[in-house]
């Protein structure tokens, strides 16, 4: 626990990408096997499952230092961080361990099956024998809250670096869905067998925000599809059975049982790119992401929604045929593949092969893009013809060029503060709109303004609160920010009959009295235009 204590704090203290890189590999090659499994699974976002809840540990914090639960909790938002909070809380360690980092996560994953005392004892003993960094850490262990500012390619980097295996090569190896307890280094890392896991994607090809369409060069040296809004998948068939991922590695087969008959038409060995929609069978035209999300985080799907919202893969990439990789091929050539390996299923088939969109110049393409909205689509997808496909997020080749957000005027009503770095400021708002002569909330965001705004508007909201509700606070209505949003959708949960989709504040709108904000009204013209 002592290393990666200090890997952490190396970590923590600098900015610069070669000296996280640097130090991420030199841990690698120091220490333990287990110990760099755990560490990669961590890294890579496969932490283990919270066993206990922050009240009690809120509470048992507070017992141990001795101070009433009211003082902790006041505590807690000047701190903005609960582990942080409790290693400070608690009084000095009086005993030590030596217990590895696979010891102390052993600890932590299995604690959930304990009963409540006796979680109760083990983190108060672990309390008592960890330095404050490592109390810290293990705190953020056990809240499943550990967040470093490292990405999981920069890790892969390191540990390229450690063990001299290439970077691509391990960024597919650590794709799937493996845990420390189902896997061992050496059989993850250094003895990986390309055939042990049939269900194992391919690491996928992310494509940057496009900011100068001049700069691409040549039309003709690209080509363009609508970006759809659903859920980035790879559909893999092998060993005569059908793997459905979602691009945060989650395996979501289960979900979809629209491809539980796919090895019956697709030849074994064939790995799609695309994205999983909601098909309108009799249109022949995709769905709009409210009806997909109603099946997201469905474990199962009853048979209405199933006839409602039946599940497709928009396939727009090929990267892997007959069992042959075909990620280093150009686009053009796995397109070409795609579009015969397609138009041989037959039309019951629950995957569809992406349209490739005719241009000449860059201006027949930006009237193109300006019709996505009305097409239920987010704006295109640029990608040149030549490219192969890439892992993770690279410039230069594969570009997603959207649509200028729907926005609205709102007043502030309501804000929190926000934790980590933000700890002391607020940052996290309500909004609200006019119905009549009342403000009706409809949103909350926290995004889109700079420190500066931040500091400004937390000395503002200091000074101007009515009420405070807990964290929250109340304050007087003046203020009126401009919120961008992706899409708008009726919801009965919330008192506006309204939600927006990925809301954030795009400008304070210093130049525009409350009055003048929009009103629920507007929102639902919205609604009707976009909904």
């Amino acid at each position: 626990m002592r290393e990666f204590a200090a890997l952490f704090t190396t970590l923590d203290q600098t900015t610069k990408t070669n000296a996280k890189v640097t130090a991420l590999a030199g841990y690698f090659q120091t220490a333990t096997d287990s110990d760099k499994l755990w560490t990669i699974a961590l890294l890579s976002g496969r932490r283990p499952k919270r066993g206990v809840t922050t009240t009690l540990l809120r509470e048992w914090a507070a017992e141990v230092a001795d101070i009433p639960l009211w003082l902790f909790e006041e505590s807690y938002p000047i701190v903005g961080d609960l582990s942080e909070t409790i290693a400070l809380v608690l009084p000095p360690a009086t005993g030590q361990s030596d217990k590895t980092l696979t010891e102390w996560l052993e600890i932590v994953r299995d604690i959930g099956q304990q009963e409540p005392d006796q979680k109760k004892a083990i983190i108060v003993a672990a309390w008592s024998s960890l330095p404050p960094i490592e109390r810290f850490l293990f705190n953020k262990l056990i809240t499943g809250g550990l967040r470093i500012g490292v990405s999981q390619k920069l890790m892969t980097r390191a540990l390229a670096q450690a063990t001299e295996i290439e970077e691509a090569t391990l960024a597919h190896r650590l794709m799937g869905d493996w845990t420390p307890a189902t896997t061992t280094f050496h059989d993850l890392i250094e003895a990986h067998d390309p055939k042990a896991d049939a269900s194992k994607p391919y690491p996928f090809y992310l494509a940057y925000q496009l900011e100068d369409l001049d700069a691409l060069g040549p039309p003709s040296d690209w080509r363009a599809e609508r970006k759809w809004d659903g859920i980035r998948g790879q559909l893999i068939i092998r060993s005569r059975q059908p793997f459905l991922w979602s691009r945060g590695e989650e395996l979501i087969t289960d979900r979809f049982p629209e491809f539980a008959a796919a090895p019956d038409f697709i030849p074994d060995g064939t790995v799609f790119d695309g994205e999983i929609l909601a098909w309108d069978h009799a249109s022949e035209t995709p769905q709009n992401f409210n009806a997909l999300q109603k099946r997201i985080g469905r474990k199962t799907v009853p048979k209405k929604l199933l006839k409602d919202a039946p599940a497709i893969l928009y396939a727009y990439d090929l990267l892997e045929h007959d069992g042959r990789d075909l990620r280093a091929e150009p686009l053009d050539t796995r397109r070409a593949l795609l579009a015969q390996l397609v138009d041989t299923l037959p039309k019951e088939a629950p995957l569809r092969l992406s349209t490739q969109l005719p241009f000449e110049t860059w201006d027949d393409l930006a009237a193109i893009r300006a019709t996505s909205r009305d097409n239920q689509a987010e704006g295109l997808m640029l990608k040149k013809g030549d490219s192969p496909y890439l892992a993770g997020r690279k410039k230069g080749d594969w570009w997603k060029w959207k649509i200028d957000p729907l926005t609205i005027d709102a007043v502030m009503i309501y804000a929190q503060a926000g934790s980590g770095r933000r700890a002391g400021l607020f940052t996290d708002f309500t909004f609200a709109v006019w119905s009549g002569n009342d403000l009706v909330p409809f949103t909350k965001a926290y995004s889109g303004l700079t420190d500066a705004e931040f500091r400004k508007i937390t000395a503002w909201v200091k000074k101007n609160t009515l009420q405070r509700f807990g964290p929250v606070r109340q304050v007087t209505p003046e203020h009126v920010f401009e919120i961008a949003f992706e899409g708008i959708q009726a919801s009965p949960r919330h008192k506006s009959g309204v939600a927006l989709r990925f809301p954030r504040m795009l400008r304070w709108r210093h130049d525009k009295p409350m009055q003048e904000a929009n009103t629920l009204d507007d929102l639902n013209e919205m609604l009707e235009t976009y909904g």
